[in-house]
């Protein structure tokens, strides 16, 4: 009976939070880092998408952990992976969570970090280099990214590359911030994850204002504290303006 009952509490925390588990870049697909089985196989799969440790969350926004969604001990954070794909400036990038559960409501943010040299070798550390290229929030109605807006879509959030963007090696960091417990610190519950793409096309453009992670997000910044269960005014989406190009 013991057994039984272990079972099924580890069943619910696998099935608990939630993960990127596909990337479509333009028409191709690529498959997520998948921490349930990739690790099991040997050899491990490549994968454009670097180690998360499972589907829990970090909720520390001044460790390394934040960026990524890595063990710090486990160097998951700053550890590239293997392979990038391939995306057109100005094409669509659809990506595929993991059954998201309905309390987990707030907003879904993602940013870029543009590589001085090979992806597949390049940490950002606590540098300032992310630029944020899209997010959805609480909208006039009361309804949220996520997770209305992933019901709505079945599970995948679709963004633009800025059409103007330079040509270069990318991490996309791309995370959902559930705020069932954001009444205080620490409570919001950060979901990054860090995609490898390469960019082409003929774009020019970077822009001149950049964030770290960890850095970006405080205990004190707007929206990462939010009773969403009293506040009825307008969220607060964490982090600088979008940059378009």
């Amino acid at each position: 009976m013991k057994s039984l009952i272990l079972l099924v509490s580890l069943a619910g925390l696998v099935y608990a939070h939630g993960y990127v588990q596909e990337i479509t870049l333009g028409s191709t697909k690529y498959s997520g880092y998948l921490p349930y089985s990739d690790p099991y196989y040997n050899p491990v799969p490549e994968r454009i998408v670097r180690q998360i440790p499972g589907n829990g969350p970090v909720t520390d926004v001044s460790l390394i952990d934040v960026q990524c969604n890595g063990w710090t001990e486990g160097n998951y954070s700053t550890a590239p992976a293997p392979i990038y794909g391939t995306v057109a400036a100005g094409g669509s990038v659809a990506l595929n969570w993991t059954a998201w559960p309905d309390s987990h409501v707030g907003p879904i943010v993602t940013y870029m970090a543009k590589a001085p040299s090979d992806i597949t070798k390049w940490s950002p550390g606590t540098s300032a280099v992310w630029f944020k290229v899209a997010e959805a929030g609480k909208s006039a109605d009361g309804t949220w990214a996520a997770t209305d807006g992933l019901y709505a879509t079945n599970s995948v959030y679709t963004f633009k590359i800025p059409s103007a963007l330079q040509a270069g090696q990318y991490i996309i960091r791309h995370e959902i911030i559930a705020l069932h417990s954001a009444f205080a610190y620490p409570g919001a519950q950060f979901y990054p994850s860090c995609i490898q793409v390469e960019v082409t096309g003929s774009g020019t453009k970077l822009p001149t204002s950049f964030v770290s992670f960890p850095g970006a997000y405080t205990a004190s910044t707007p929206g990462i504290v939010y009773d969403v269960y009293t506040n009825t005014s307008s969220y607060p989406i964490p982090g600088p303006a979008v940059w378009s190009g």
